[in-house]
């Protein structure tokens, strides 16, 4: 069983397991799931990543491939670089590691937002129709809303941001600094 808690020092992350960069897409997914199935079995098991953002439920997949693999196999660790830019949908991917194994390079800029929708609703026919056209659309709204604030209560776990705060800045774009996020316990280190 591996040891979480154990502070890895900057030299560990010198040849990073998986290297991921771009868009968070099924591209990347394929190329972290080809990396992710050639890791060692056990050990470390650093994911370095640089993205401007992406597709938030193919970040809830590679997350959940971690979280699943991590239960799986205590012996490994599972560790996330963040380098650069840590955008939207890499966020989302970070929130899935325990605080203790985030790290961020210095200057690296972590973003956390609202999910967005772009729908355009067309209502036409009959009345009761109409009603679960629209109510269709407003459970999805909801769904979306309830697995964001998953995300983000994820995120926040054992730091000193709380939902309110998360909350009041994501829909404008919440920009963090490295250092930032380390002093509101957002990761575990800045290397």
């Amino acid at each position: 069983m591996t040891d979480d808690t154990e502070y890895l020092a900057a030299e560990r992350f010198r040849a990073p397991t998986i290297l991921l960069s771009g868009p968070v897409d099924y591209a990347m997914y394929e190329s972290f799931r080809r990396q992710f199935d050639a890791a060692p079995q056990d050990g470390l098991v650093v994911i370095e990543l640089s993205t401007l953002g992406g597709d938030p439920e193919v970040a809830r997949m590679m997350g959940e491939d971690v979280r699943f693999h991590s239960d799986m196999a205590p012996n490994r660790r599972f560790v996330f670089l963040g380098k650069a830019a840590i955008y939207s949908a890499g966020t989302t991917f970070m929130s899935f590691f325990a605080t203790e194994n985030r790290f961020l390079t210095r200057g690296t800029r972590l973003m956390i937002h609202e999910r967005k929708i772009s729908k355009t609703l067309q209502i036409d026919g009959p009345l009761t129709t109409c009603i679960a056209t629209v109510t269709a659309a407003l459970h999805e709204i909801e769904a979306s809303i309830a697995i964001q604030n998953e995300g983000f209560e994820n995120l926040i776990r054992g730091s000193k941001v709380t939902m309110a705060e998360v909350l009041e800045k994501a829909p404008c774009n919440w920009y963090l600094e490295a250092n930032q996020a380390l002093e509101l316990e957002l990761i575990r280190a800045v290397l």
